[in-house]
């Protein structure tokens, strides 16, 4: 697993450059025998066909995209403006190390020193108008030539292990990208696809495309999803905890579970001794949103790994709720055909 997931993570994958991990995860795809192409956007489709013709056609989907900066240009003295790509808290930020283009740059993200901030700066978040990256660059001239208008840059953080858990960038969402990879390889009576999507950090633009090209009788999204367990946070408002299992979301800002499918989910870890969860609150968003409505409206359920300091430099995740939401999939595929016909009692039977 830790090795696995040191690759996924250390591969680049910025909102709307994602070559690099989708060149891997392809790579690791066809090495498992899926047939596999990309749509005009750039999210990866991976499928296999098994044996039964009469088994629904189960959508697998992760999004292979991560947080980062764009450089919008340079200042006379050679360090470089930024906007954020995804939601990134200005705060975690602040003197953190990137890498900056294909030529992995090394630069660090510099803000107003705290000996020289008024009250009123230390009493808000900086803005992203006000934080720099310094590449060492002399001047103007030298920094747009090395790292010109529209350079990508990520954070600099390497997998490392916390006792049970991992730390590091991007883990939102390559945990799910690695729990596909273990579906794909663990196989399916029927049709399966595996959809690694791209812009999901910007508006699910990879699964909107998707949803209205590709044909699929169920969808499961594997997501990470933010924990809000530190501290003295009352139970009430965490969202989820690490180390207690894969989460099974009941609805959040852009979807709501079919019911019937979330129930025969929820039944099916008890069954399998498998530790899982609810989400407790309804935050957030995440490509169930576009797959559930279009295609015709089909059955969607997420299932989600807890994780905290979501969006940062070093997220940190439990190996043990990887491996329950691994568990689950592998699990749902298993028993899948069998269920159908109770999970869409109610519905028209597939063709």
């Amino acid at each position: 697993m830790m090795e696995e997931l040191k690759a996924l993570t250390a591969a680049r994958g910025i909102s709307g450059e994602e070559d690099e991990i989708c060149a891997l995860l392809r790579q690791k795809c066809e090495d498992a025998g899926a047939s596999c192409r990309t749509d005009r956007l750039g999210s990866l489709l991976c499928s296999k066909e098994g044996p039964d013709a009469r088994a629904p056609r189960v959508l697998l989907c992760a999004h292979m995209d991560e947080v980062g900066f764009v450089v919008l240009g340079a200042r006379e003295d050679g360090l470089l403006r930024i906007a954020p790509v995804g939601g990134i808290d200005p705060r975690v930020a602040v003197s953190k190390g990137v890498l900056c283009g294909e030529k992995q740059l090394p630069g660090v993200i510099g803000a107003k020193a705290i000996h020289l901030q008024s009250a009123a700066d230390r009493a808000r978040a900086p803005e992203f108008e006000k934080l720099f990256i310094d590449i060492g660059a002399k001047d103007q001239a030298e920094a747009e030539c090395l790292c010109p208008m529209g350079t990508y840059c990520t954070f600099d953080s390497a997998l490392f292990t916390l006792g049970s858990c991992v730390a590091g960038r991007a883990l939102d969402d390559r945990v799910g990208c690695f729990n596909l990879l273990r579906a794909l390889r663990h196989g399916y009576a029927g049709q399966l696809t595996c959809a690694f999507t791209v812009q999901e950090e910007v508006g699910l633009r990879g699964a909107t495309v998707l949803s209205r090209r590709l044909d699929y009788d169920v969808a499961i999204v594997a997501e990470a999803t933010s924990a809000n367990d530190l501290g003295n946070t009352v139970q009430a408002t965490q969202v989820c905890t690490l180390g207690k299992g894969v989460v099974i979301s009941h609805m959040d800002r852009a979807s709501i579970a079919y019911r019937p499918l979330r129930d025969a989910v929820e039944q099916l870890a008890v069954r399998r001794g498998i530790p899982w969860q609810p989400k407790r609150t309804a935050t957030g968003g995440n490509d169930a949103g576009p797959l559930q409505r279009g295609a015709g409206a089909k059955p969607t359920v997420v299932l989600s790994v807890p994780c905290r300091n979501v969006h940062s430099p070093n997220c940190v995740v439990s190996l043990d709720d990887i491996a329950a939401q691994g568990d689950l999939l592998c699990a749902l595929l298993d028993e899948l055909p069998a269920l159908w016909m109770q999970i869409m009692k109610d519905e028209v039977t597939p063709q």
